[in-house]
């Protein structure tokens, strides 16, 4: 729990774990195919050890082999790519359609999602200088061909894994906490933000704003799907791109910096690892049910 946290654990006042208290539901599911991407919406999605089925397996690098995100190049968040069968669909502003199949046989490398993580296998998608063409720097797209080559460095078991996520397989947002920001923002005579500049995969309603800080550590139920609260995300530039137009903005951060400042960073959302036995899938659904756990 952090420092300046300053309402009633969940579980006080005779709450038992495992009981949703405030009727925490999800509101929203997304996944991104394309790290750094445009989202994609879900009425249900599947779980895998390493995220969300289908999200964050691929990636644009540099010519370094680093992995291009928003931070670098805002338009990436124009980028609508969408799976099919043995391959992904990719469209952009003022591009033809392009169809790239997955590179199963395409040539290995190895990629860093930053410069400074460790590198891990990939397999290079055919390049006809496309994504280069649209996002105006050197560019490649990797495929993430074994989800399981990537462990989880912080707050995680030796086995767990995690697709090209920054840190963990998933990130749920709270709607509650948004809108105290947004509150702040208004007081500030600023615009509010959606939802969508956190980049979440799961959206939960229904529980008070910053109830997140108190997941930390523990477990929560999605439908019957399990997950570990592992860190809070320390929040950086991308949530300043309108994820709409590409153009940055200086909110939510700057607000971020005034009210959500930690010695771990500035705090909105939960990274998740979920327990789902390699090999498996879980199923979850906009609507179902988030009970916190023990």
């Amino acid at each position: 729990m952090h420092e300046n946290f300053q309402y009633a654990s969940p579980l006080a006042d005779g709450a038992e774990a495992g009981v949703s208290r405030w009727g925490m539901r999800i509101a929203s599911l997304h996944s991104y195919p394309v790290k750094g991407g445009r989202r994609l919406d879900h009425d249900e999605a599947g779980v895998e050890p390493h995220g969300l089925a289908g999200d964050r397996r691929w990636m644009i690098v540099d010519d370094r082999g680093v992995g291009i995100t928003q931070r670098e190049v805002p338009g990436l968040s124009r980028l609508q790519a969408r799976p099919r069968p043995g391959g992904l669909d990719l469209a952009a502003p003022g591009m033809p359609p392009r169809r790239i199949a997955e590179p199963v046989d395409g040539p290995k490398e190895f990629a860093r999602v930053f410069s400074g993580k460790p590198p891990v296998p990939v397999r290079l998608a055919a390049d006809d200088g496309w994504l280069a063409g649209y996002l105006g720097v050197p560019a490649r797209l990797t495929w993430q061909a074994d989800p399981t080559g990537r462990p989880i460095e912080r707050h995680a078991r030796a086995s767990d894994r995690v697709n090209m996520a920054d840190a963990y397989p998933m990130l749920i947002v709270n709607t509650a906490s948004l809108s105290a920001l947004n509150d702040w923002l208004a007081e500030a005579g600023e615009d509010p933000v959606p939802i969508t500049r956190f980049r979440p995969n799961l959206v939960v309603a229904g529980a008070p704003p910053w109830a997140e800080d108190e997941w930390l550590g523990r477990r929560l139920r999605v439908g019957a799907v399990t997950f570990r609260a592992a860190e809070a995300c320390n929040r950086c530039v991308v949530t300043t791109v309108d994820q709409d137009t590409g153009e940055r903005t200086g909110q939510p951060l700057k607000m971020l910096g005034q009210r959500r400042r930690f010695p771990d960073g500035l705090l909105f959302g939960t990274g998740l690892i979920p327990d789902v036995t390699p090999g498996s899938t879980g199923i979850i659904r906009v609507g179902d049910e988030v009970t916190l756990l023990s």
